[in-house]
């Protein structure tokens, strides 16, 4: 059982703080005005709430959910209460084996002037315990209590709980059986009380705000996890490296066998690709090549209606010089407009004329 700390509210401004210590099960220690606010590590800070301040109700609730059962019980409260609902804070407990649950009304203003002052101590309650929720519920007639101090005594009934004040308490009881709890079994009901409230007032826009614990275990399981992801994403990548790169090599190689294959026997391969383009150019020539300049030629003239070719003579230079006959000026200019279209530049000899026909020679090279 953890250590617990209990602060009994003042009422005013002119009473005193009270508080007792609760360690293994028992009261250890009380005393007047306020503790030390540093406590031993684990221990539960709960305030107790002055009864006079505390409007306490029974009711059977609906028990889906603690929102219906509040919404339930403010109704329940503003027909019982001369104070504006919008006024006032409503809380919601349980108690062990009994359908009736128990409510508590308080002034909005006065829940916050609590929390305030709990705050300028130095304190933080993890509840706020009613001080008649400190008695146990009697099975008949009242249990009454004196917690000390200027708070003096509370009473608790089946279905009620207030303070005790002459000539009222008289009034309210009547002549019902009343159990006076002495020390000791005083101090054993707020031990039960303090372990686990009936009801706490602690909810709704006053519940505490419980601050996020960061979990390093899993921390390190999610940094462990993380690193393993990138290792493995590392290992991958590399995988694919190696692979591409030997992918690469057999390539690589492939081209240089072929390349050996296409050069000439005999000739030392130092760069394949260069040496096979070197050797292409000089099977088919400069320029654009003789097959390609002479088709190019071969179209022109034959497109041209009286034009013919009667010699061919092609250089290393890529320049194809074309013995050409025709039966007019016109045709060498048509000639030459078609290799031109064909990306060719043409120079044109000066033509003279023999038996009829026209004969000379255009020099065909890349434009």
């Amino acid at each position: 059982m953890s250590d617990t700390l209990a602060l009994f509210l003042p009422a005013d401004s002119e009473r005193r703080w009270r508080w007792l210590a609760v360690r293994d099960g028992a009261v250890a220690m009380r005393g007047d005005g306020l503790p030390a606010p540093v406590q031993p590590a684990g221990t539960r800070v709960v305030a107790i709430a002055p009864a006079e301040a505390v409007t306490l109700h029974w009711a059977d609730l609906p028990d889906r959910s603690q929102a219906q059962a509040v919404a339930a019980a403010r109704l329940l409260v503003a027909e019982a209460s001369v104070t504006p609902l919008g006024d006032l804070h409503v809380a919601v407990g349980r108690e062990e084996g009994l359908a009736e649950r128990p409510i508590g009304a308080v002034a909005a203003v006065q829940m916050d002037d609590w929390l305030a002052m709990l705050a300028g101590a130095g304190f933080e309650a993890e509840a706020i315990v009613p001080a008649p929720m400190l008695l146990p519920r009697p099975d008949e007639g009242y249990v009454v209590g004196d917690l000390g101090g200027a708070d003096g005594g509370v009473v608790r009934g089946r279905s009620s709980g207030f303070a005790d004040e002459d000539g009222l308490t008289a009034l309210v009881i009547g002549d019902a059986s009343v159990l006076a709890l002495d020390r000791d079994a005083l101090e054993a009901a707020i031990v039960a009380a303090l372990a686990d409230p009936a009801l706490d007032l602690r909810q709704g826009l006053y519940a505490l705000r419980k601050r996020a614990a960061i979990d390093w275990l899993l921390v390190r399981r999610l940094a462990w996890l993380l690193a393993a992801i990138m290792a493995a994403t590392l290992l991958i990548t590399l995988a694919q490296i190696v692979r591409y790169n030997a992918s690469a090599a057999a390539l690589e190689a492939q081209a240089d066998s072929l390349a050996r294959q296409g050069l000439g026997r005999g000739e030392a391969v130092t760069d394949a690709r260069q040496q096979l383009t070197d050797r292409l150019a000089r099977l088919r020539g400069g320029g654009a090549g003789f097959s390609q300049t002479a088709a190019s030629v071969s179209a022109a003239v034959a497109a041209t209606p009286g034009a013919e070719i009667s010699g061919l003579s092609f250089d290393p230079s890529g320049k194809l010089r074309v013995s050409l006959a025709v039966q007019a000026q016109g045709q060498i200019l048509e000639v030459q407009n078609r290799l031109a279209a064909a990306g060719f530049a043409v120079d044109a000899s000066p033509f003279t004329g023999t038996v009829g026909r026209l004969t000379g020679t255009l020099t065909v090279s890349p434009s």
